[in-house]
């Protein structure tokens, strides 16, 4: 069962020894840390690895958390720049781009419905559209919608200004548009 306790009053706990905390910090987060995480590494086993990576990264330096951001924005700046890291070794290692695994996704499994079928196809489709998207511009979508990061929060995570957040989001907007509906229009085409 996850705490109660707020994100600091678990940093302050695990600090003091409490590895319990932390295990609540990394369950109230890791959904998350692995989403983005996948934007970036485009297979489960990396994106697993990648998460891992940040949580022992996060756990070693709680020290250093200064609480000037919310520990979530901490958290995010470090699942970027391990993720850059992973990715700058990952190049020697070449794979290809139509893989079928890069449209894999996570799907809670309820009881069938048409509700809940019609969203897990938008989830879908806006899903393999951000997939498909340079990790920049996927990063900045999910961090903006489904990390509900405010434009500076997002800035302090990738470490540059809140404006050029902003042109960028304005950016990746336009191109996951255009991406969307390249790929809708294809599956239009397979039903007629």
């Amino acid at each position: 069962m996850q705490s109660k306790l707020s994100d600091n009053e678990l940093i302050e706990q695990t600090i003091a020894g409490n590895q319990s905390a932390y295990a609540d910090l990394v369950k109230r987060h890791q959904r998350f840390v692995f989403t983005l995480a996948m934007r970036f590494a485009k297979n489960r086993e990396d994106g697993e690895e990648i998460a891992q990576d940040c949580f022992v990264k996060a756990y070693r330096s709680l020290t250093a958390f200064q609480k000037q951001a919310k520990f979530s924005t901490w958290l995010y700046s470090i699942v970027y720049t391990t993720s850059m890291t992973f990715l700058r070794k990952k190049r020697l290692d070449t794979s290809s781009i139509d893989d079928q695994n890069n449209f894999l996704q996570i799907e809670n499994h309820g009881s069938f419905d048409v509700n809940n079928a019609e969203n897990k196809s938008r989830s879908f489709y806006l899903n393999e559209a951000i997939q498909q998207l340079l990790p920049d511009d996927a990063i900045i979508i999910t961090l903006f919608y489904k990390g509900e990061q405010s434009l500076e929060e997002i800035a302090q995570v990738l470490g540059m200004e809140a404006n050029t957040v902003k042109v960028k989001l304005f950016r990746a907007r336009q191109r996951l548009k255009e991406k969307l509906e390249r790929n809708l229009k294809d599956e239009v085409k397979e039903l007629i």
